[in-house]
């Protein structure tokens, strides 16, 4: 089979999904698309790479979710609304059982989110998955690194530290998983993109990030921006029992601080939006924490425990050229 059979094939235009906002999609030079009136369109990047990114045992159908909801996560780190896509995959062979599974998984995901694939490129090299998306976010609104104020609180969404521990396991399997086992290695591998989140928050945050790298390495970059500080209550961090079934309290707090990969979501708020902000988060049926502050003093991350102040860990977050 040749490119553009393989194309053709696999990675044609869902026919479940119906957007009127596409005029050309896959399989012409360019994808033509329409933004609504009064949005603006927010685009990001991700590549994920065999052996930085994910494990040669990673399955097809996982490898598709999770290149996917990496890409959603920042979309709902800015608020918008995802709309398209456009893969860029690079395969050492064409395996057509592999492409079967991992088509079907990425069109499953992107149905789940009413987004489209509109176009990208396949080429022979090492695994690499390049995606793109897109989506929409109305005039004059969005979620962004630089807008934390002093006195803001400072809340995550979900459970940190899962999605790392997950990965732990993956590099040093037990001889046979627990059932809170089996839960990380998932949240590693299937992360929750928090579109839905992102968009509520449009109304009452001006202030986010997605957490792929690390809480501290994460929140660090929202204070470079902001030109503040910061100071995190250890004790409030959300850790899921899975997590503390499987790790000691003190490795669960490193994981969830440093570990990165959790895709929740990281915002500031400030005191007279809070009671609103949680009311209609918690309508939507997910849990968001208080976990510290922003202070005034730029750049200063203090980490407090029980008021005592808890050492800072060695590394603060994945860095790949660090």
């Amino acid at each position: 089979m040749g490119e553009f059979d393989l194309i053709k094939h696999y990675f044609s235009r869902d026919k479940r999904l119906d957007h009127q906002d596409i005029l050309l999609s896959v399989g012409d030079d360019c994808a033509v698309t329409e933004i609504p009136t009064d949005h603006q369109l927010a685009i990001t990047t991700d590549t994920l790479v065999l052996g930085t990114h994910f494990l040669p045992t990673i399955s097809p159908a996982d490898l598709a979710y999770k290149s996917v909801a990496v890409n959603l996560s920042d979309l709902a780190a800015m608020g918008a609304k995802p709309a398209w896509v456009s893969l860029a995959l690079t395969l050492s062979d064409v395996d057509h059982q592999w492409l079967d599974s991992f088509s079907q998984s990425l069109f499953a995901i992107l149905a789940e989110h009413q987004t489209a694939l509109i176009g990208g490129d396949t080429t022979k090299g090492h695994l690499a998955i390049t995606l793109t998306a897109q989506g929409f976010l109305p005039k004059g609104k969005g979620l962004f690194r630089h807008k934390a104020q002093v006195g803001d609180l400072i809340y995550v969404s979900g459970h940190l530290g899962d999605s790392s521990a997950g990965l732990a396991l993956l590099l040093n399997p037990p001889a046979a998983l627990t059932d809170a086992q089996h839960y990380l290695i998932q949240r590693h591998l299937r992360p929750t993109p928090r579109v839905t989140l992102g968009q509520c928050l449009l109304n009452y945050v001006q202030c986010a990030i997605d957490i792929s790298d690390g809480l501290l390495a994460d929140l660090g970059h929202i204070l470079e921006r902001s030109g503040c500080g910061a100071e995190i209550n250890v004790d409030k961090l959300p850790l899921s029992t899975p997590l503390l079934q499987t790790y000691s309290q003190e490795q669960a707090e490193q994981f969830a601080l440093t570990g990165g990969e959790d895709y929740e979501l990281c915002f500031t708020i400030s005191e007279e939006n809070r009671s609103a902000m949680e009311q209609a988060v918690a309508d939507l049926g997910i849990s968001c924490h208080c976990i510290g502050k922003i202070t005034e003093t730029s750049g200063r991350l203090t980490l407090l425990k029980h008021g005592t102040v808890y050492p800072q860990p060695n590394q603060v977050g994945f860095d790949h050229f660090n």
